[in-house]
């Protein structure tokens, strides 16, 4: 609601309009802004709109219409100097205004429009006034258009149906005219065979004959080409489902040669990380290497014990990431919601994606950093950094769905590592064989980097 102050002819400036002003009501007040321009001098502008002085009104309406309707707001002056030459224009109108009575005749947008400018006692009413009387009557317009739409098409529809019941009778007379002259034909044919000699009884027999054996021999014809086309038929599905079953057989090869590629991999990575962690001779091992004991300088099991870390450490997430052919899943949202959850959703999927490229550059290992589609209201228009494959799960699909079929997809015996606090996805990607970390050390390494 607008708030007033009583007392003095001043009164209409101590209100304030509480809500966005109508477009209607502000296209006609940039229009008296733009009619008065003219008549002030650069002097009695204001400094924001100088340069728009030697525009023309119907221009300077177009390119200046923010700016002069911020002037007008903020630049009492400004707004009693408009306000003058409206009054000079439009003497009749704004004489009313002053008066309280509007004249009824006048259109109620010029009428909030010229009480926005001269800020007579009661213009917030008149200017949400105007506002709603506009809404209402492009209201009642659409409900006209829509009526008239209604109306053109049952005039369409009765059309139709007078021209559906013509054509239905011209085909009636015409089905009762032929019908007419089929019995005339077969009283003329009835006739004319009775008129036949009896001694071309014979003939007629030999042709009956041969029209049937005629009509025998069509008819198997026919039998004989629809077989062919159903045989013809089952021939190009047979053939079209050998080809689906090839082509599937090729893709699942494919599949499955790079899975088992991808773990030879895994496999032979790890067997040249344990040869260099081991560093093992190249000569065979001696009967006297088998006894345990502890030798100078190595680590008894008390101080291997000593050294474990602990389950939320970020070098459990270093050692996690140097195994051969690592690959790290990244709950997105679930991790930048606990890390930073004030920040808009772009900034925290930027702001994560930067931190795990530099990680993948550290560790040299697979990033995939999944965030749940449902969240956005619009394609994202992102390039993914360099290291890091960014997923999107599509709509029906959760992300931690698609973490699981991530982690489904790969080999068993490649390490796997999935970031997310959900316990949910934890487990399910346990059972398959990933290793869980908690948002939490991801973040801290994150940190760390």
């Amino acid at each position: 609601m607008a708030e007033t102050t009583g007392g003095g002819p001043d009164d209409g400036a101590a209100e304030v309009l509480d809500r966005p002003l109508p477009d209607g009501v502000r296209r006609r007040v940039v229009q008296i802004v733009s009619d008065g321009f003219g008549a002030l001098t650069v002097g009695e502008l204001p400094a924001q709109l100088r340069q728009y002085a030697r525009f023309a009104p119907n221009r300077r309406a177009k390119f200046a219409g923010n700016a002069m309707a911020a002037a007008l707001e903020t630049d009492p002056l400004f707004r009693q100097r408009i306000g003058e030459k409206l009054r000079e224009a439009q003497p009749e109108l704004t004489g009313a205004l002053d008066s309280g009575s509007p004249p009824p005749a006048a259109d109620p947008l010029d009428v909030a429009a010229a009480a926005y400018v001269l800020r007579p006692p009661g213009w917030v009413k008149q200017v949400t006034a105007a506002g709603e009387e506009a809404q209402r009557a492009d209201a009642e317009r659409a409900d006209d258009e829509v009526r008239a739409e209604l109306e053109r098409l049952r005039a369409e529809l009765d059309r139709a149906r007078d021209h559906t019941r013509a054509e239905t009778e011209r085909l009636r007379t015409e089905l009762e005219s032929a019908k007419k002259e089929t019995e005339s034909l077969h009283r003329k044919l009835r006739a004319a065979l009775s008129d036949v000699k009896r001694g071309e009884a014979a003939l007629r027999k030999a042709q009956g004959e041969m029209e049937a054996v005629r009509a025998e021999g069509h008819a198997q014809v026919s039998a004989a080409e629809s077989e062919t086309r159903r045989l013809k038929s089952r021939l190009g599905e047979t053939e079209a489902a050998l080809e689906a079953a090839r082509r599937a057989a090729r893709e699942g090869r494919s599949v499955e040669d790079m899975r088992v590629r991808l773990l030879l991999d895994t496999l032979l990575d790890a067997t040249q990380g344990l040869r260099r962690e081991l560093a093992l001779p190249p000569v065979s091992v001696r009967p006297a290497e088998t006894v345990d004991a502890v030798e100078p300088g190595r680590m008894s099991p008390k101080d291997i014990a000593a050294r474990a870390l602990s389950e939320n450490d970020p070098q459990v997430l270093d050692q996690l990431l140097a195994l051969p052919q690592a690959h790290l899943v990244v709950d997105g949202y679930n991790v930048t919601k606990t890390g930073y959850p004030q920040m808009p959703l772009e900034k925290q999927r930027l702001r994560l994606l930067g931190q795990l490229s530099q990680l993948a550059a550290q560790s040299g290992a697979e990033v995939t950093c999944v965030f749940d589609g449902a969240e956005l209201a619009a394609p994202v228009l992102l390039a993914p950094p360099r290291g890091v494959r960014v997923l999107f799960s599509k709509p029906g699909v959760t992300a931690d769905e698609l973490i699981r079929q991530l982690v489904r997809a790969e080999p068993p015996g490649r390490p796997v590592i999935v970031a997310s606090t959900d316990r949910e996805v934890a487990d399910g990607v346990a059972r398959a064989g990933a290793r869980p970390v908690a948002s939490a050390m991801l973040l801290k390494r994150l940190s760390r980097a």
